[in-house]
């Protein structure tokens, strides 16, 4: 449930849920930030036993609920991604409620659950915004079915993580926050799944372009937000006196096109298809400003985020730059 480290905020003190807390390949990490011996607690929870996570919740302020079951894992309850997060969702909200000490529920929500297109498939509206839902009817080209399956996870998530959040003075407040694909460079030591789609026009690999197209037809165009910024609107969340509600998170809306386009023009050293510089065209604008409304500001730019998924990728030798040298 940890998605920026320690130091980022003074005095907190961080209580993060694993799988395998006691596995030091997953949470040295971690452990190596400055302050965390005295600040960073860890507890071992599944998603999949959503009640693992109560006895981390208690005494909280604020709960980061940040995990998605995106792999099916066989032998619980539940017999699909989208039952478990559901109700992992429900339970941990419930479970914050029955703490009495959380006041503010932030979660991790997607722009796939955002979607513009018009509820009966027939196109996409003028403007994509927090009143946006994507409709669970009818299929979307490039969909498979983790790609299905995480999406209709996500939006019922949630919905039903919001029906919670009254903002009712003493009630616990729940915040949403559907990011755009998020990407640049990072502490870990490869290259994230999402930045990877970024990255599929250069690389070719056939999943991450999949992705990145399936995005474009769910979405007209591709949201795009820096891993700092997501970090940084996470914890703006936080330390606000009174959110409540559903934010979108983006500092940018381009096409496919777009993306191929200035990887040609910054990085004429890659090559590039032809195809990638081809896609549908569709004026749907970005309409979000409730964030920067409540006065958060973005710090990097789409192209900085392209960018910085290039250096990573560099740096831990990924795909097509297995045989880059850094200098």
């Amino acid at each position: 449930m940890c998605l920026f480290p320690p130091f980022k905020v003074n005095s907190l003190c961080l209580i993060a849920c694993f799988i395998h807390a006691d596995d030091s390949t997953k949470v040295q990490l971690l452990r190596s930030f400055c302050g965390a011996e005295e600040r960073l607690k860890l507890f071992e929870a599944n998603i999949y036993k959503p009640e693992q996570f109560e006895a981390a919740i208690q005494g909280c302020e604020f709960v980061f609920h940040v995990a998605t079951p995106l792999l099916h894992t066989e032998g619980y309850k539940h017999t699909n991604r989208v039952d478990a997060t559901v109700d992992a969702a429900r339970s941990i909200a419930t479970a914050c409620i029955r703490s009495r000490t959380v006041r503010r529920l932030i979660y991790t929500a997607t722009v796939m659950a955002a979607s513009p297109l018009e509820d009966d498939g027939s196109g996409f509206k003028e403007f994509m915004n927090e009143t946006c839902w994507t409709p669970l009817n009818f299929s979307i080209p490039y969909d498979n079915e983790i790609l299905e399956d995480y999406t209709r996870a996500k939006t019922l998530a949630e919905k039903e993580l919001l029906s919670f959040g009254s903002g009712n003075a003493g009630e616990m407040e729940v915040v949403t926050l559907p990011c755009g694909l998020v990407g640049g460079d990072g502490l870990v030591p490869y290259l994230s799944t999402t930045s990877a789609v970024f990255l599929a026009q250069l690389t070719n690999d056939e999943l991450a372009l999949n992705s990145l197209n399936f995005l474009q037809q769910l979405l007209a165009k591709i949201p795009v937000v820096h891993i700092e910024d997501v970090s940084n609107a996470h914890i703006f969340c936080m330390k606000e006196a009174s959110m409540t509600g559903r934010f979108l998170c983006a500092n940018g809306y381009v096409s496919t096109a777009e993306i191929a386009s200035y990887y040609q023009q910054k990085y004429p050293e890659l090559s590039i298809k032809k195809e990638h510089f081809e896609c549908p065209k569709y004026e749907t604008k970005w309409a979000s400003n409730l964030l920067a409304e409540k006065g958060f500001q973005y710090q990097y730019d789409w192209q900085k985020v392209l960018d910085d998924c290039i250096t990573c990728a560099r740096k831990t030798k990924y795909g097509v730059f297995k045989d880059f040298h850094l200098i």
